[in-house]
């Protein structure tokens, strides 16, 4: 193999692909990156990785002037951190089979990286090209990441630590919870599906996918699973591939209220800071705040709603914001983690709080739209 390719491109799709390697493999070849020309006259080099242990991987295509095909796996960190530290100009690869090392040039330096046997390296998963669906990046980075921070961080029920994923008629809804929290989002489709098609997708692959996905990029295909139950996400010359999660996500429909009592309209900046605060004092009570929400004695001026937070030991926070209230105060404990969380996702400029306080839940909803919904499961009260 040798083949040349720009540095700062070769140090992207490295950044890009690098976040497949799992910090413990199982096999020593999977501590690397499999570095591999494409078929004679494609003047590309393709970078992969993969995760055994998750089941994702993830390939990225470079431009490159290939003068010889093969291919090779390296380790990742020295790889990535020598490229990383290369002079903005060309990098020569050459690959010397007998040793299985290969030369890298760039202006005056030289280096030898060994490597593993590219056929060491286990199957990557491809598309044929059959049963996908296409929609906008944007919509599904959004979509993505107003739903996968609700993810379950902990394994104990494995199927939440993915994101429901169903494609019925022309809306994909995602949907993800951890037991504590929910969020669900909806996005209009081009294409009309007859037939429900839904899946579980790990949290961790679509954070990648999302995080991939660039401004500049048009829209991203979704070749659905087949025999191995694997989703693949084709982005612009980067292909993520999934294993799904097993088992059957709850019925989270079922969680979200029907009705309230108070509905309150705010500034999702306003709430947002307003909460960070009380969130440095509410660290020592497991993120509980108290979230009052006051109607306006005069029709003519504004409700508020007040965000406390409080630590016995080091003080506490009481935060007022302006609001637009309808229906009766509110009085309910959540968790102000998840309130930064949620906010944290949300553009919109205003957003609405809404609940029948305790032992309900607490909802945020964006003022004119009705493709999003949170729900927060309410605290104890605390102090």
């Amino acid at each position: 193999m040798r083949v040349s390719v720009r540095q700062e491109n070769l140090a992207r799709g490295l950044g890009i692909v690098g976040r497949a390697v799992e910090s413990r493999p199982t096999l020593p070849v999977l501590a690397n990156i499999l570095l591999r020309t494409g078929d004679e006259g494609d003047a590309r080099l393709r970078l992969s990785a993969m995760n055994m242990s998750s089941g994702l991987s993830i390939s990225c295509w470079i431009g490159a002037q290939v003068g010889e095909t093969g291919a090779i796996t390296l380790p990742r960190n020295t790889l990535t951190d020598l490229v990383n530290n290369l002079s903005p100009e060309r990098v020569d690869l050459s690959l010397e089979d007998s040793t299985r090392s290969v030369t890298v040039r760039c202006g005056a330096n030289v280096s030898t990286l060994r490597g593993i046997d590219a056929g060491e390296f286990p199957l990557l998963p491809e598309s044929n090209g059959s049963d996908e669906v296409a929609l906008p990046a944007e919509l599904l980075r959004n979509m993505i990441r107003q739903t996968v921070f609700a993810t379950a961080r902990e394994d104990n029920r494995p199927v939440l630590t993915g994101v429901f994923a169903e494609f019925k008629e022309n809306i994909l809804t995602m949907a993800a919870a951890d037991g504590y929290r929910l969020a669900v989002r909806t996005g209009e489709l081009e294409q009309n599906f007859e037939e429900p098609r839904s899946m579980v997708i790990p949290g961790r692959a679509l954070e990648e996918v999302a995080r991939i996905i660039s401004d500049g990029d048009d829209e991203v295909r979704i070749t659905f699973p087949g025999e191995r139950d694997i989703v693949l996400f084709h982005l612009n010359n980067v292909l993520v591939s999934s294993q799904l999660l097993e088992n059957r996500y709850p019925d989270f429909s079922a969680v979200i209220p029907g009705d309230f009592s108070t509905s309150t309209e705010v500034y999702t900046g306003e709430l947002l800071r307003a909460c960070k605060r009380a969130a440095i004092f509410a660290r020592d009570a497991s993120g509980s705040a108290r979230v009052l929400v006051r109607p306006a004695d005069n029709p003519s001026d504004p409700g508020e709603v007040v965000i406390a937070g409080k630590s016995n030991e080091r003080g506490d926070n009481t935060d007022m914001v302006d609001a637009h209230v309808e229906g009766g105060e509110l009085d309910i404990s959540l968790n102000v983690d998840y309130l930064i969380d949620v906010l944290n996702v949300i553009s919109d400029e205003r957003v609405l709080l809404q609940s029948s306080g305790p032992p309900g839940p607490g909802v945020l909803k964006l003022k004119d739209r009705e493709d999003f919904i949170h729900v927060i499961m309410p605290m104890a009260r605390t102090g």
